[in-house]
């Protein structure tokens, strides 16, 4: 009898849920080992989002807490933290415990208001402690709780953090999840000052000299103000994903996704699985994204999970922010070429007001959409970073569309003809969205084959639902420009093989000229095709038609030639 698969844990993040309900747990629990073998007192792990933040502190939680503290030991019974000298520590102090992770909102009155529940929530949990306290301090506890305008906000984590250690007799072990989004939310909506201003004191105060702390956990995806909110925080140590310490704690590593795709029986070779959410050199190891692979071992299907989750709003400000100016890397990326930047550990909001284009790729490589494409040295002071993987790619093509073109949704009539084989049509709907976007045409380094294949790619892209879309991939002789191949070969769907040209130094021809040239450069891209035998990767995949189409683009003219077989 074939044993039953364990449930997958999609969008629990409580450590409690996952174990006693028996889901499927990726064993992450000697990471309490390792921070207690540390030493430092207070410690920020930034990450990208949905790596594994939030059910970390929730297991920290459930292991140190003092509160249920039998019944909480049963949940490590035979994960690897059981086995440590350091399974002692467990349930031997009160825990402060706190998520930011859901705050969105429009500006600091709402964003104060959420603060304030989120508090009291908080305090509700130690309504036990009123009995113990003197009249000051139970008046501003009862002031947090009934969310009084006058109650000590700023200093709350604090002074409850004192209420725990004159009740227990014990030094109090602080967690804080996702300490930055408010920071990050306040940014976008344009009110960081307020919010900045608050949590300099709110996280200050309870984190830097505070007697009652025994150890403070943080996690987040930006090392961000630390000028400001950790100003005086000598006891602070950040671990990044420049970091080789801890990675493997934060993301799946290589040999838990072979020994999980085993798990649930799927059948595809590992390559395919690196290729769409592998990619990221954290320190010096390979991680995979747990929220992809894990939606990908419930659902079989290798599709983007990740960037279709909620968080991409600070990527989408900036890249619209740069658009001219990192025109050129941008493209460079589509194209799964490597570009070299500057990458360090200190990024602040600071740092990208007064240095946009510097400081984008320290946001967009810690955000997680970046990564290293070579081992870091501290040493260097420049490093490449290139696309992860697949999903994160398919991203970046769709905000190339919508970031350069205007009314993108045109698109759909293009890819419409061009999976019926429609030529004249995708050519006509090709020409519309070239024209209605001559502006575009203005931004320095426009002739580049790589805008073209950003904009190509973007365009096809709505396509992946019926095509395997690949980019720059390898087949026969060489390297071909895109390719779709049918996910069901069975209909009879044509293979698609793009080879894209793009004309230079033609400014002194006339327009007959221009297009006889453009029509010159198509035959070209279709002798490529042929002679490089792009077409044997569809073939060897038992697509039996086949459609060869050479595009040669100059500015926002271009011409089409295809063929068939």
């Amino acid at each position: 009898m074939k044993t039953r698969k364990k449930r997958l844990p999609i969008g629990i993040s409580d450590f409690k849920e996952i174990i006693t309900k028996n889901y499927y747990y990726f064993d992450k629990t000697k990471f309490i080992e390792n921070i207690l073998d540390d030493g430092s007192k207070v410690k920020l792990f930034t990450r990208p989002r949905r790596f594994g933040k939030t059910l970390n502190i929730s297991m920290l939680r459930y292991f140190f807490d003092v509160k249920n503290k039998e019944e909480n030991r049963k949940l490590f019974d035979g994960l690897n933290i059981s086995k440590s000298e350091y399974f002692e520590e467990q349930g031997n102090y009160p825990v402060i415990s706190i998520s930011f992770r859901n705050y969105d909102e429009e500006n600091w009155e709402n964003g104060f208001k959420t603060l304030k529940k989120e508090i009291k929530r908080l305090y509700n949990q130690f309504q036990f402690l009123r009995e113990n306290l003197n009249n000051i301090d139970s008046k501003d506890f009862d002031a947090i709780c009934l969310k009084e305008d006058e109650a000590e906000w700023q200093e709350a984590l604090l002074n409850l953090s004192k209420y725990l250690y004159e009740y227990y007799g014990k030094k109090v072990i602080l967690l804080i999840d996702e300490y930055d989004q408010p920071i990050i939310d306040s940014y976008i909506k344009g009110y960081y000052n307020k919010a900045i201003s608050f949590f300099k004191t709110f996280y200050g105060l309870v984190l830097k000299d505070n007697e009652y702390l025994e150890m403070g956990i943080m996690t987040g995806i930006l090392r961000v103000a630390k000028e400001n909110i950790f100003s005086g925080l000598n006891n602070l140590e950040v671990h990044t994903i420049l970091d080789s310490e801890f990675t493997e704690y934060f993301g799946i590593i290589e040999n838990e996704v072979e020994e999980s795709l085993k798990d649930f029986d799927l059948e595809y070779e590992l390559s395919d699985v690196q290729r769409w959410y592998n990619g990221y050199l954290f320190g010096d190891t390979k991680v995979y994204n747990p929220w992809s692979i894990i939606n990908f071992l419930k659902k079989g299907k290798l599709k983007p999970y990740w960037v279709n989750t909620s968080g991409n709003g600070l990527i989408k400000l900036y890249l619209q922010k740069l658009k001219h100016e990192i025109f050129e890397d941008f493209s460079k990326l589509l194209k799964k070429e490597t570009v070299l930047k500057r990458i360090n550990d200190n990024t602040t909001f600071e740092n990208l007001e007064t240095n946009f284009e510097k400081n984008i790729w320290n946001l967009f490589f810690h955000s997680g959409y970046l990564t290293l494409a070579e081992e870091y040295d501290t040493m260097k002071k420049n490093v490449n970073v290139k696309i992860p993987n697949k999903e994160i790619l398919e991203m970046f093509s769709e905000m190339f569309i919508e970031i350069y073109f205007k009314n993108s949704d045109n698109f759909l009539d293009m890819t419409d003809a061009l999976k019926n084989g429609d030529i004249e049509k995708f050519k006509l709907e090709l020409n519309k969205i070239l024209l209605e976007n001559t502006g575009i045409f203005d931004v320095s380094g426009i002739y580049k084959e790589q805008f073209y294949h950003g904009l190509m790619l973007g365009i096809i892209l709505i396509l992946r639902n019926e095509y395997e879309i690949m980019s720059n991939g390898f087949a026969g002789k060489g390297r071909y420009d895109l390719l779709l191949k049918p996910k069901n070969i069975s209909n009879g769907k044509e293979g698609i093989i793009f080879e894209l040209k793009i004309l230079k130094n033609s400014e002194n021809l006339n327009s007959d000229k221009i297009h006889e040239k453009l029509e010159n450069e198509c035959k070209i891209a279709l002798k490529q095709i042929e002679e490089k035998e792009y077409v044997s990767v569809l073939k060897n995949a038992g697509v039996e038609k086949i459609l060869k189409i050479g595009i040669a683009f100059f500015g926002k003219e271009f011409e089409i030639k295809y063929e068939r077989e």
